[in-house]
């Protein structure tokens, strides 16, 4: 069985950068298509990255682009999301996803106070 666990939000100032990480059982990455994904209070979801890291395509949605980087970790079969220059427009819930699938982390929420 598939799970992701995100971990790593937290309450921040504008400004600030957090590093949010995505674990990954019974699979790994390297097989999947993966997207990081948020959802804020009263709006729909938002695709914040996708990408393949064999391929080594990554996809940044505007919002986020020259903010945001993902890395990842292979021993330890993880991946991060780098949040640089934090605005309080990217206060949300943070998913981990492979969304073909249908795998879907808990969430993690990044709150950034102005």
């Amino acid at each position: 069985e598939v799970q992701l666990v995100e971990s790593g939000g937290g309450l921040l100032q504008s400004g600030a950068s957090l590093r949010l990480s995505c674990s990954l059982s019974g699979g790994t990455f390297d097989d999947y298509m993966v997207g990081w994904f948020r959802q804020a209070p009263g709006k729909e979801r938002e695709g914040v990255v996708c990408f393949s890291l064999p391929d080594r395509v990554f996809y940044y949605g505007d919002p986020v682009k020259g903010r945001f980087a993902v890395s990842s970790d292979h021993a330890k079969n993880t991946v991060y999301l780098q949040m640089n220059s934090l605005k309080p427009e990217d206060t949300a819930v943070y998913y981990c996803s492979v969304p073909r699938f249908g795998y879907w982390g808990q969430g993690t929420q990044v709150t950034v106070s102005s």
